[in-house]
């Protein structure tokens, strides 16, 4: 395909899709940060510098296009362990991703008392998450009811993967969410696995975005390794909930090229061919190809950004491994009562 014919499709999807070719560099800017983050984090806990981290090698365009549809001043995000890219879209800086992965006091989602990749910032709008699987569903419609009684016109997002999905909260947070008609988007990550566990032994239907239906509110299912159709959908469920029409549910189909943890050995359950095969969908060489055909990108600037966001997040982990410990006597703050 000619460079100019290349560069006049993706004009057309930009603008369906309601970016601009800034937003998508910066898109894809963001996704480069969150995947020099997941591989440098899994690389500590290897060095033993680090306790935990999941990666979220293949789910970058789906965490950073989603978030990117936010009002990243106004609305709030309700994530799991795996939304590094939306975190780093709401606001969260590397310096900051690094002081939680290291455990330090000026850590803003929890002064080194909360897991790796934990998240939760009062000051941007990120509700604190927790280990256990789909309590966030439930936490995120009342997020989104308090925003609506206090007249906020804010919209909730919530993330999470599939597998919690199979979980009872999930029932009582789409309920809850459709009776009374809130500003909420449930965003499911589905990328095939609950840790070790394929989707066909979660769930007799893999099409969680079809639950919707029985709650009063659209499901949509979009392919989530394509960030300009993420984006699109995500921006028109967030107008629907801002307009009063209620909540949605997105379903974005994504990979996982990682092992669910640091904790976990994916090749005791997965083949060597299978992700051999899944890498070839990585998203990040995906749109790097289209801005190149749309004349965005280049050789030479992309690797410039590259070194840019390599040199961004070392510099962050040698600020992070320096930066105070939390004092011993603070252990208990904010656990009792004065």
């Amino acid at each position: 395909m000619p460079a100019n014919d290349g560069a006049h499709r993706f004009s057309d999807r930009l603008s369906k899709s309601g970016l601009d070719g800034a937003d998508a560099q910066r898109v894809y800017r963001y996704m480069l940060l969150a995947r020099a983050i997941s591989e440098k984090s899994w690389l500590l806990t290897r060095q033993g510098r680090v306790l935990f981290s999941m990666p979220c090698d293949g789910q970058e365009a789906a965490d950073v296009a989603s978030a990117y549809a936010l009002d990243t001043t106004n609305d709030f995000i309700v994530p799991y362990a795996r939304s590094l890219g939306a975190m780093l879209v709401k606001g969260m800086t590397t310096q900051e991703v690094m002081l939680n992965m290291f455990g330090k006091a000026a850590d803003p989602n929890g002064g080194g008392r909360q897991m790796p990749m934990h998240w939760g910032y009062k000051q941007l709008g990120i509700i604190s998450m927790g280990s256990s699987v789909g309590t966030t569903l439930p936490r995120a419609s009342g997020v989104a009811l308090a925003s609506k009684l206090k007249g906020q016109n804010a919209v909730t997002m919530v993330y999470f993967g599939e597998g919690s999905a199979s979980e009872g909260d999930f029932h009582e947070g789409l309920a809850f969410a459709g009776v009374h008609r809130l500003p909420v988007v449930f965003f499911c990550n589905n990328n095939g696995w609950a840790t070790s566990v394929p989707v066909n032994l979660q769930s007799a239907e893999p099409q969680i975005a079809k639950r919707a239906e029985g709650y009063g509110f659209p499901g949509i299912t979009v392919d989530g390794l394509d960030p300009l159709a993420v984006y699109q959908a995500v921006r028109e469920t967030v107008a629907r909930a801002r307009s009063g029409d209620g909540p949605s549910l997105v379903e974005a189909t994504t990979i996982r090229m990682m092992p669910h943890s640091s904790s976990d050995d994916h090749l005791r359950y997965r083949t060597p061919e299978e992700l051999a095969a899944e890498r070839e969908l990585d998203p990040l060489p995906r749109f790097r190809d289209i801005l190149l055909s749309a004349e965005l990108l280049d050789g030479e600037s992309d690797q410039a950004l590259r070194d840019a966001v390599d040199q961004e997040v070392e510099s962050a982990i040698e600020f992070a491994d320096a930066a105070p410990s939390p004092a011993p006597e603070s252990a208990l703050n904010g656990v009792y009562a004065p």
